[in-house]
């Protein structure tokens, strides 16, 4: 009886090992990351397409030059529309730049260094470049909200458009105002 009990345990032992085996072998194969998978994720590759990374870079640049541009109309500015631009070209910018340098950090696209501001010579001239470069903005956030081929960044393109939209508007309004 003893001789039969211990065959017993085991083959019931066996069992478990290898039912244990097993389970683990599915677990392993619906979540197959290792420690080497975990540490690729730092340094992954990105797997946006080229069009996508230079609308990162180009509208973090621009983004950069709208804030520091906002920071010398708001100093600088006679006009208080134009200084109460400045200060929002700043508050908005600065806002979609730190949602934009997230995507780039997350997908391994380098972030451009900042740039001076550019001069002008009046408030009037400010605001004509207002314009301007809003208008080219615009364009190119609805183009990559349409064609982009990340969700991520298609989603902030579209997200950022909007408020373009705003700021070409405002900036008109104002630029109509001085002489």
């Amino acid at each position: 009886m003893k001789n039969k009990f211990s065959i017993n345990i085991r083959f019931i032992t066996g069992l478990i090992t290898i039912a244990c085996i097993g389970l683990s072998g599915a677990a392993l194969a619906q979540n197959p990351k290792s420690k080497s998978d975990s540490n690729s994720n730092k340094a992954k590759a990105s797997t946006l397409s080229s069009a996508d990374k230079a609308f990162i870079k180009d509208a973090a640049k621009g983004g950069m030059m709208e804030v520091a541009m906002g920071r010398v109309a708001e100093k600088n500015a006679s006009d208080s529309e134009v200084k109460n631009f400045g200060a929002r070209m700043v508050k908005d910018h600065s806002k979609a730049n730190e949602d934009l340098k997230a995507i780039a950090k997350e997908e391994n696209v380098g972030w451009p260094a900042e740039k001076e501001a550019g001069k002008w010579k009046s408030d009037k001239d400010y605001m004509d470049a207002m314009v301007k470069d809003h208008e080219k903005d615009l364009a190119e956030f609805e183009k990559e909200a349409k064609d982009g081929s990340d969700p991520k960044v298609k989603s902030f393109a579209d997200k950022t458009a909007k408020t373009v939209r705003e700021h070409l508007e405002m900036a008109k309004e104002i630029d109509t105002k001085l002489k």
